[in-house]
């Protein structure tokens, strides 16, 4: 298995100076943004089933 994947931007305020949070020891996936000072935790949920696929056919049919 590949390294786990690190976010780009801060949810919150869109900033990319983030770091692994030191705070929430033993809590994977957390970050802290040092533009907006949130702290903030991402987790997988799982692979979607091929029925839930998104269609990007570019909005809605009439």
């Amino acid at each position: 298995m590949s390294e786990r994947a690190a976010p780009f931007y801060c949810p919150y305020c869109g900033d990319e100076d983030l770091r692994p949070s030191e705070a929430a020891e033993g809590r994977h996936g957390a970050w802290e943004c040092a533009a907006c000072s949130r702290a903030f935790s991402l987790k997988f949920l799982g692979l979607l089933s091929r029925g839930a696929q998104r269609s990007d056919s570019g909005g809605a049919q009439t």
